[in-house]
């Protein structure tokens, strides 16, 4: 029964290589990144077999070797793809579930990740043949290292396919990786900072000691700490290792059990009373087209990611300049801009987004103008929302009024030259974007430099329609707080400038370009 599931997997992963030629190319590429990796960590491996600081080299293997476990059990979870070794493929077969479980789980031995795996584990084996005792260790380690790896990754997979197969279940731990994504930013930067030739040893010390005692790290440290003398600990930490993979084993077979007598989730169909959006909004061209849009950012994935990435790129900007010592007032005044303007920017391509759904426009002539200033008015919504909370936040933190008329000004004037030049771009130069209904974390498929073209120029353009203000904010900082007021009246004057002439240029480019508006949704 094992030699067919190895059989099995040796046919599914022969079957990738009969694709496109396009998709065996990133295939191979893949592959050959992989193995590049795997032969420079096993020669840095094999390299720490005679670094004579036992203990550093103890805890850099111990610390590498938590992230990597954890890594196998979050991927499937927060990117995974189709499983094709699911325990409910074999549900009518009638194979008993230890046996079962036994045999998928020894297939996950084949695979790229399972040989990137073993060639960084025979490294491993190397680092720790210092003695005798050590070296027995060390291949046990390994040992257990290997299967804890795949074993974690294989119930994290078949959890991912088992509650997380609806669409929304997908779009949700989609963004809960890019959660996590943007949260390991801190501590990238933060480890970045530490100065390693004399303090790195310490903080992988205070890692190590904490990570050695857990089921992440417990199987790394063993060939450690037998190589420099800590027999005890080795063999506490040894069963601590067994313990761990004895317990994940019985989860495993538990969740196949469960899995083969429990049918796959279905969403869930909803009811909805009334006419939503379009009943709250006023009647008319304009007011249908905000209703619409509106109902797009409340339950379309693809614009939550703006939502969610609005309130983040600040943080992720704040704490490389809190490293660098820019003083916390000055800190205070960076992220209401920072979100208008990333706000502002979210619409450089929303005609895109309604894909082929844009012929009800051009059939039912509905007029750019309206067309244009209906997608601006959810975002615009938010926009006031960013700057009312934002400013009053910025003021509780700094207890200071006078930069509130230049916070103001210029986070009013990022947001309106934002939504000015989008309503201009979507309409000009609408490139493919993630159709209705897919991932919003796919990437389509965008023939020549339009894309990058036109996202920098509406980036850059708010920024430049935004510099006087800017400079009157700084003005106000250096200077004197009188030039407060002439960034607020600038930015105010200069974004409602900028949003008329945009939703107006906008839409009468709208009208003329229908036509190719709607062969461009046809081809994306």
């Amino acid at each position: 029964m094992a030699a067919q599931f190895l059989r099995l997997k040796l046919h599914l992963l022969a079957n990738i290589f009969r694709r496109s030629a396009w998709q065996i190319t990133g295939i191979v590429l893949g592959l050959v990144y992989g193995l590049t990796a795997a032969i420079v960590l096993f020669g840095v491996l094999a390299g720490l077999r005679f670094v004579p600081e036992i203990e550093f080299v103890r805890d850099l293997i111990t610390v590498a070797g938590s992230v990597t476990m954890l890594g196998f059990a979050l991927f499937p979870l927060l990117f995974g793809s189709e499983d094709t070794m699911d325990p409910r493929r074999f549900a009518l077969f009638g194979i008993p579930n230890r046996r079962l479980s036994f045999g998928i789980a020894l297939s996950s031995l084949i695979g790229i990740p399972a040989f990137v795996l073993a060639i960084v584990l025979v490294g491993m084996i190397i680092t720790w043949t210092r003695d005798v005792g050590s070296t027995i260790l060390a291949v046990i380690a390994a040992a257990l290292a290997l299967a804890g790896c795949l074993l974690v990754a294989r119930v994290a997979s078949s959890f991912a396919a088992f509650l997380l197969d609806t669409r929304r279940a997908k779009e949700l731990s989609g963004f809960l990786g890019l959660l996590l994504v943007v949260a390991i930013s801190p501590v990238v930067i933060a480890l970045s900072s530490v100065d390693w030739a004399r303090s790195g040893h310490l903080v992988l010390e205070r890692f190590s000691s904490v990570l050695g005692w857990t089921p992440l790290g417990a199987v790394w440290a063993v060939p450690g700490d037998a190589a420099a003398g800590s027999w005890g600990t080795a063999l506490a930490k040894l069963l601590v290792a067994i313990a761990s993979i004895g317990l994940l084993w019985l989860v495993w077979e538990r969740l196949v059990a469960k899995m083969l007598v429990t049918p796959g989730r279905e969403t869930a169909a909803k009811s909805y009373a009334g006419l939503g959006w379009f009943d709250r909004m006023p009647a008319g061209r304009t007011g249908a087209v905000a209703a619409r849009a509106i109902t797009y950012w409340v339950r379309d994935a693809r614009y939550w990611v703006s939502i969610v990435m609005v309130p983040i790129v600040p943080i992720a900007v704040l704490i490389p300049l809190a490293i660098a010592g820019v003083p916390g007032d000055l800190l205070a005044l960076v992220p209401v801009p920072l979100m208008c303007l990333f706000l502002g920017w979210g619409l450089h391509n929303d005609t895109a987004y309604d894909s082929t759904a844009i012929w009800l426009h051009v059939a039912s002539g509905v007029p750019g103008r309206a067309d244009r200033l209906g997608r601006v008015v959810p975002v615009l919504g938010l926009g006031v929302i960013a700057i009312v909370v934002g400013s009053a936040v910025t003021v509780a933190v700094t207890q200071d009024w006078a930069p509130l008329p230049a916070l103001i000004g210029v986070s009013t004037v990022l947001l309106l030259a934002g939504l000015g030049i989008g309503s201009v771009t979507s309409a000009r130069f609408p490139y493919p974007a993630v159709k209705p209904g897919d991932s919003p974390f796919q990437q389509p498929q965008s023939t020549g430099a339009i894309t990058a073209l036109v996202q920098t120029f509406t980036l850059f353009g708010s920024f430049v329609l935004a510099l006087p203000a800017i400079v009157f904010a700084v003005m106000g900082l250096l200077v004197d707080p009188a030039w407060n007021a002439a960034a607020l009246i600038s930015g105010l004057v200069v974004g409602v400038a900028a949003l008329g002439i945009g939703v107006s240029w906008g839409g009468r480019i709208f009208e003329h370009r229908e036509p190719e508006i709607m062969l461009a949704a046809v081809r994306a």
